[in-house]
């Protein structure tokens, strides 16, 4: 199992944009073969004043993360990164220098970079800290873009932020098991849910139980929402199949 997560995992990352900003020809480029070769897209600059115009004249905004040497002409690493922070951009920044001391580490770190990495470095290692920064940098960002939302369904909305939900501009009070159902429910409107699967996006797969809880959750968001509970209007059995949402 956490084999077969690891490939999945792996792969969900494949096709991610590294930059790589590196002086040294030879390492950028065992780098960047390394890194293609792990299925991601690099791109490289060799000082950071050419790093520097390409971050901010990148208007995708699409770089998952940067690989930043510190030791770079023109523009060193630490000027750089102090300038994507100043300037609101959370990418994720890997650090490469050869000071390894720890005082060269902390200051790293308080300009911006997210971790740190000193020459010599295994290129295994490198690529696992590469996959662990972007990895929690789309979490986050998912976690982000999902709290932002607001949903709405007819006279139903839905704080994800704040974890509340009104009916009628009515406070309605939920557990958060019947909180993750009616989202499951608003973000998909009108699609029909299996009582199985309901049970694995709101349980987990290894939930041990029956879809019977699914069908008490379901009763008792119809007791919230519904103006009778008998006569659904909102949240309707689809007969033999499951239920479904407006």
């Amino acid at each position: 199992m956490g084999f077969q997560m690891a490939i999945k995992d792996h792969k969900s990352l494949q096709g991610s944009k590294i930059l790589l900003v590196e002086d040294d020809k030879s390492i950028r480029l065992t780098v960047s073969e390394s890194l293609k070769g792990e299925g991601f897209q690099v791109l490289t600059c060799k000082d950071g004043l050419s790093a520097s115009d390409f971050i901010f004249d990148n208007t995708k905004n699409d770089i998952d993360l940067i690989i930043l040497d510190l030791m770079l002409p023109g523009l060193n690493g630490l000027e750089l990164c102090r300038k994507i922070r100043n300037d609101e951009d959370y990418t994720p920044i890997l650090i490469l220098s050869a000071k390894d001391n720890e005082s060269d580490r902390v200051l790293g770190l308080e300009v911006g970079a997210d971790d740190y990495l000193t020459k010599p470095f295994g290129l295994n290692e490198l690529i696992a800290r590469s996959r662990a920064l972007i990895r929690r940098s789309k979490r986050n960002k998912k976690f982000s873009d999902k709290t932002k939302t607001i949903i709405e369904f007819n006279h139903i909305k839905m704080f994800l932020e704040e974890c509340r939900v009104t009916s009628f501009d009515r406070e309605i009070t939920l557990s958060p098991k019947e909180f993750k159902l009616l989202e499951l429910f608003m973000k998909s409107p009108k699609r029909v849910w299996s009582r199985d699967l309901i049970l694995e996006k709101i349980w987990d797969i290894d939930f041990i139980g029956d879809t019977k809880t699914v069908d008490v959750h379901v009763r008792w968001l119809r007791e919230k929402l519904e103006e009778d509970p008998s006569a659904p209007k909102l949240l309707k059995t689809v007969r033999g199949f499951g239920y479904k949402f407006g």
